[in-house]
């Protein structure tokens, strides 16, 4: 793809710019986890001088809306339990670590004790070391048994690139320990004949989820021997375990601790995870079990310098004349050309797939005008990749091959990247977790750090960087999750009834609501009492009933024309919107056209081409109440939650210029509609209300749909989501409630918890939508307000002031907080998750690899959505 028209001003630190020797120097103990090595003696630019650096350009400086330093942190020293074997302790000096942080020790003694644990505390901290030293420990005393496998453990990490990475690190800090640590992954890269070595003599077993789910747990005899002397559960990242996925993870983890239990086993379950609210509540719904909570970080932490970045106003304008801000994705590939250009190892987060290619593909061409040795210094690194790139890309990195990597959250995971200056962030990753999980990529080796988000042009971006303290001063999410969802749970009470007949007695193990399912699934012929226990009457596996991920289907294969190669895999929810017919696909820095999309076969044909444009697919949905569950006044209107059926379908997509985003044209396209039963919160107003707020029928279009976007864009502040998990429709008659009625659902099937908690702080929630309509600076409505970059109605009709007044006049009526409806918080473990259905797209998704089975994680759609179905309905 060539950019041969780049904006005047781009590259105002393209000549390549002498870093200076300025280091700030932070006294600290040396404890470095066993996966990382100590970082480079070569001085580094401080975090401030690289921020003066980035921002010296003309009108650079004017970007920067806030930067926040958090001071260097010093170490807390321990030692470790004396449980701990001595070749153990001695193997971990060898590493380089002389003595463990506070955390570390005390998180060890508790596993020792039986205890499961949770060990939340930042990035970079050595939560791999707590768990390892009394795992390896074990392990060490299990092979003087006489079949030398007298203890076993497991790993569960989200990703199979972590696994990867965390098997490295095992071997590494092993090695003086011989061969009583055999360690190996078992996912759904690893070859068939390495399985059965896998089964038998392996004693640290890494793996993800899906492949327990589908693989492990079904086939648990073959396991036996492993299982029956499981020791340790290690869960990793387990903040990454929330919503419907969470849900999932939780219902797997207790068919393991039952069919442990049979082989007479009683594992202690280890969990490590990024700073989270209430991390001991979520571990124990995750588990079932009691969780002890270790939460106090004694590790050191260099300067952080973190700033806030909104890209500058254009001289391009959209929808109805809106002024246009250059795109988040121009800015950062500007970034990650300035750092690279300037010897500084970095990261950019992309929201989608997409983007990261794109990103890598602008900064390689820029660099190349420079030094063409710098460009092969910069990549992409995404999902849908295949194993052998993947493992190449992670090599590159991890020896310092690559400068510069444009990344999805795929990497925001504890996979070791030590050693680098500095993070860019495009985009508001969906939650401050997240947010925070990524900055903490840089400076894993005690060294200062500069993270930098750049803000996209839409209304939850802008409110963040004018208010930081949204940010700042507010702590990150908690990880909510249900696994009593029937939805979730049902699926998982059939395949433990596959892998051993369900007793009553197992009942208490899956939760209270098991018991009443259990009829239901006897009268669909899935399950069939026979004296004291239920049994599968299937022929087909009953693992098969669910994807744990929620994505469906058979992932799409992506095959070049011609030549037959398969360049990846696309997921099959995301299939619609990424690989129809005539999109552009991005692999590796290559630009393909989609020639044929095969839904029948799961194949998308494409050949390479060089198109100046990208496309964007949009879509026309429609809601429809199934059930009302709750409903209280809100003046004379009503605010609304129950169960509603979405459809969905494709109908079109538009070709846009890659840097500016203008729009060159619209193709129509012929895809089947799909339909998703979920939950949603809705409001209605009254003629009355509309009389008050001055909307009269010809502005009702464009105030009801202003304001579903700009409610949906500030969701994310109130629900652990984001604007991708969520879609919306307005209609100035509903006829299911024969109002102007506003709809915000959830895009998983039966439900994701986020409307739940838009119901329950609706008063909040709307107040701070119209307050980000009112207090933007624009005209008629933008991208910072009402305008949404997943509208296929073309952002029309929009109307600014209609929507303010209509807000206005909305809360007038709202009820008090103390009623608990109106600000109050969702009940304790409702279940919150992390992807839609018919919203499908390439954001903030924790990107997983394929399982056994090739399913791949999700293939999100890039950003352009869609219409309504009536007149002067709106849609996000």
């Amino acid at each position: 793809m060539a950019f041969n028209h780049l904006p005047a001003g781009v590259h105002d630190a393209l000549a390549p710019l002498s870093v200076m020797p300025v280091t700030h120097s932070v006294p600290m103990a040396k404890n470095l986890p066993p996966d990382r090595s100590p970082a480079d003696s070569a001085p580094r630019p401080s975090p401030g001088a690289l921020l003066d650096r980035l921002t010296a350009g003309p009108s650079r400086a004017s970007r920067i809306t806030h930067t926040e330093h958090l001071p260097p942190r010093a170490g807390r020293h321990a030692v470790w339990p004396d449980r701990i074997r001595a070749e153990v302790i001695a193997a971990v000096r060898a590493a380089g670590i002389g003595h463990p942080w506070a955390h570390q020790a005390r998180a060890a003694e508790h596993a020792l004790d039986g205890e499961s644990v949770v060990v939340a505390t930042g990035t970079a901290s050595g939560k791999s070391l707590a768990y390892l030293t009394p795992v390896l420990s074990a392990l060490l005393d299990g092979s003087e048994a006489p079949n030398g496998r007298g203890a076993t453990a497991l790993y569960l990490a989200p990703t199979k690139a972590l696994a990867a990475d965390q098997c490295r690190a095992v071997k590494e800090l092993s090695q003086p320990l011989g061969h009583s640590v055999r360690a190996a992954v078992h996912d759904g890269d690893t070859p068939f004949e390495e399985r059965e070595w896998i089964r038998q003599y392996a004693n640290y077993v890494l793996t993800n989820p899906d492949m327990l789910h589908r693989s492990v747990l079904p086939s648990h005899a073959r396991w036996s021997s492993f299982l029956k002397s499981l020791k340790y559960v290690v869960v990793d990242e387990c903040h990454t375990y929330r919503g419907v996925f969470g849900s999932h993870v939780a219902q797997v983890l207790r068919r393991l601790r039952r069919l442990c239990a049979r082989y007479g086993a009683s594992p202690v379950f280890l969990l490590a995870s990024a700073t989270a609210a209430e991390p001991a509540v979520a571990a124990r719904r995750l588990t079932g079990l009691p969780v002890v909570e270790v939460a106090d970080d004694a590790s050191p932490r260099g300067e952080l310098v973190f700033a806030l970045w909104e890209p500058p106003l254009t001289e391009l304008h959209g929808e109805k004349g809106a002024p246009v801000r250059r795109t988040a994705t121009a800015e950062a590939a500007d970034l990650l050309t300035d750092l690279t250009v300037q010897g500084v190892r970095s990261v950019t987060f992309v929201r989608s797939r997409r983007g990261a290619e794109l990103i890598s593909v602008i900064a390689q061409e820029r660099l190349a005008e420079v030094d063409r040795s710098l460009a092969r210094r910069v990549a992409a690194y995404r999902g849908g990749y295949l194993p052998e790139e993947r493992r190449a890309l992670e090599r590159a990195l991890h020896s310092g091959e690559l400068l510069g990597l444009a990344a999805t959250n795929a990497l925001e995971l504890g996979v070791d990247i030590s050693g680098l200056d500095a993070v860019v962030i495009a985009g508001y990753p969906g939650t401050r977790a997240s947010l925070w999980q990524q900055a903490g990529r840089a400076g894993r080796s005690g060294q200062g750090a500069l993270a930098v988000m750049v803000a996209r042009d839409d209304p939850l971006d802008t409110f963040l960087v004018h208010h930081p303290e949204a940010l700042f001063d507010r702590p990150v999410e908690s990880t909510v999750l249900d696994p009593d969802n029937p939805y979730v749970l049902a699926p998982h009470l059939c395949a433990a009834a596959e892998e051993l007949p369900l007793t009553d007695e197992d009942l208490e193990l899956f939760g209270p609501a098991a018991a009443g399912l259990l009829p239901q699934l006897e009268a669909a012929k899935l399950l069939r009492r026979r004296t004291r226990a239920w049994h599968w009457t299937r022929r087909e596996r009953a693992a098969d009933l669910t994807d744990i991920r929620g994505e469906g289907g058979r992932p799409v294969q992506v095959v070049e024309d011609g030549t037959g190669r398969l360049l990846g895999t696309v997921d099959a929810g995301a299939a619609h919107t990424t690989v129809h017919e005539g999109a552009v696909h991005l692999h590796q820095g290559r630009t393909y056209l989609v020639r044929s999309l095969d839904l029948e076969d799961s194949v998308a044909l494409v050949e390479q081409a060089a198109p100046a444009y990208t496309t964007v697919a949009r879509d026309t949905t429609s809601v429809s109440v199934l059930e009302t569950d709750t409903e209280i006044p809100w003046g004379d209107g009503r605010l609304c939650y129950g169960s509603v059926e979405v459809t969905n379908q494709v109908v079109s997509f538009l070709r846009r210029r890659v840097i500016t985003g203008e729009v060159l044209g619209e193709t129509k396209l012929d895809l089947p509609p799909r339909t998703l039963r979920t939950r949603a919160v809705w409001w209605t107003v009254t003629e009355d209300q509309l009389d008050r707020a001055r909307i009269n029928p010809e502005i009702l279009g464009g105030a009801l749909h202003a304001a579903e976007h700009a409610s949906i864009g500030m969701l994310p502040l109130f629900a652990t989501c984001d604007r991708w998990d969520i879609g919306g429709v307005s209609v100035p008659l509903h006829p299911d409630t024969l109002l102007p009625t506003v709809f915000v659902y959830d895009g998983h099937p039966g439900g994701a918890g986020f409307a739940e908690r838009a119901f329950h702080t609706a008063g909040d929630w709307l107040t701070a939508t119209r307050q980000a309509i009112a207090s933007c600076e624009c005209e008629a409505g933008c991208p910072s307000c009402i305008q949404s970059p997943k509208c296929g109605n073309g952002n029309e009709p929009l109307h600014k002031r209609g929507a303010v007044r209509l807000l206005t006049v909305l809360l007038e009526g709202a009820p008090a907080k103390e009623s608990g409806t109106a600000a109050g918080r969702t009940e304790a473990g409702r279940t919150e998750t992390d992807r839609t259905e018919t919203d499908r797209t390439e954001t903030d998704r924790t990107e997983t690899d394929r399982t056994e089975t090739g399913r791949t994680e999700a293939d999100r759609a890039e950003a352009d959505r869609a219409g309504g179905t009536a007149a002067g309905a709106g849609r996000e």
